[in-house]
């Protein structure tokens, strides 16, 4: 089958790893040039890896070797103790997650493009629309899909520093315009993601909407000096004069495919980053787009068999993503909290952990209770490593053939 996939993200490119792989002959159009993505770093957790071992343990094994690991999330908020919530996961450069992904497909066969701005649908067998939430095909074809955009309240910034923090961190700093807090984490050893977010209220209050790019770094960075040991903010827009600040838009659509085009990644949806999720959730859709396809004779059988395994597995993880999003907007209502209610809250955004929860969160906050289920999450992590290796082999050898029984598990 010829296959085009629009859009050259996470998405696009490990779709065409795994269609290349069971012989489809994969193009992939990407509109940038090779090697420019806007972004700082993406996280994800064990699941996803496991997925991508199973899926091609090659591109798997230079994923895992390229991220950085953190085993538990730091919560500091004014005025109040450091606090700490159980958990691990892994972070990578957005730039480096695609260069290793690009490189698989190129290995495989794949025909990547580069500066391809794609103006109609392209000729072939199946069309993979993967651009992106703001999607120009989607857009183009708007009448079939339905897409339908909820906004959200709070603004919000993605920022990279050099500042490197220790592990995945959220900061909260009460200041006379309102609250205003950030989600930090690292993705290599010279740089952090650094995510700013507020509620509508405190963003004009601030100013920040009258405010440059550059300006509006250095008030960031003045209100999080203490996190950041002297480290600027940076952001990518504020070098063409323009400002990062956004409203989460929530993407949905009616359907996810008409005729031979299907939609993939943030053109079909998109999940608030207070989860974390997003690049999860598109790689996922490619596993189980190629899934379908090795499965169903019938493109139109496959197209319907992925969006209906999609949408049940998406479901709870997007209930999941509104409400941490709502949490978030509510925010200002928790800051008087004590520190250790005010991150077990944190923590329990949607409102459904069981009681031993919070006994565990306020047992685990110092001392040897704390240090002793890290050291069980880093023993847990250990063993899937382990297992994960299995699956890659000596080296993740002997893995780059095209072979269709691996695609989909």
């Amino acid at each position: 089958m010829r296959i085009t996939c629009v859009g050259g993200g996470p998405a696009g490119l490990y779709f065409a790893i795994l269609a290349t792989r069971a012989g489809h002959d994969v193009t992939v159009l990407e509109r940038n040039p090779a090697g420019v993505t806007y972004g700082w770093g993406v996280v994800f957790w064990d699941d996803l890896l496991d997925d991508l071992f199973r899926h091609d343990p090659v591109s798997a094994r230079r994923i895992w070797d390229a991220a950085c690991k953190w085993d538990e999330y730091e919560v500091r908020v004014t005025g109040k103790p450091v606090s700490h919530l159980a958990g691990y996961g892994f972070s990578l450069g957005r730039h480096r997650l695609l260069d290793i992904l690009a490189e698989r497909a190129t290995e495989l066969g794949a025909d990547l493009r580069y500066r391809a701005d794609v103006e109609h649908l392209p000729d072939a067998d199946l069309v993979v629309v993967c651009d992106g939430a703001g999607s120009r095909i989607r857009e183009r074809e708007a009448a079939h899909f339905g897409a339908e955009v909820e906004l959200g309240r709070n603004r919000y910034i993605w920022l990279g520093t050099p500042h490197v923090f220790r592990t995945f961190t959220f900061g909260f700093e009460k200041t006379e315009a309102g609250w205003i807090w950030f989600h930090a984490y690292p993705f290599t050893d010279e740089a952090s993601t650094f995510i700013a977010e507020c509620t509508p209220q405190t963003w004009a209050a601030l100013g920040f909407g009258e405010l440059t790019g550059r300006d509006g770094c250095d008030l960031l960075g003045t209100i999080f000096a203490r996190h950041l040991d002297g480290e600027p903010l940076i952001d990518q827009r504020a070098e063409t004069g323009g400002t990062g600040w956004l409203t989460f838009r929530r993407v949905t659509n009616r359907r996810w495919d008409h005729g031979n085009v299907v939609l993939m990644g943030d053109a079909a949806h998109t999940t608030h980053f207070a989860i974390g999720s997003g690049t999860k959730l598109a790689m996922q859709d490619a596993m189980a787009l190629a899934a379908s396809l090795a499965t169903a004779d019938d493109l139109p059988v496959a197209l319907e068999r992925y969006e209906n395994a999609r949408r049940s597995r998406l479901a709870p993880l997007q209930e999941a993503a509104k409400a941490s999003s709502e949490w978030f907007e509510r925010m200002p209502q928790y800051g008087d909290l004590p520190a250790k209610r005010f991150s077990y809250a944190l923590s329990n955004r949607r409102g459904d952990y069981p009681l031993w929860r919070y006994l565990l969160h306020l047992t685990t906050q110092s001392g040897p209770p704390r240090a002793m289920l890290r050291w069980a999450l880093t023993l847990r992590r250990w063993s899937r490593a382990r297992r994960r290796a299995g699956l890659a082999g000596p080296a993740g050898g002997a893995q780059h053939r095209r072979d269709p029984a691996h695609v989909g598990g």
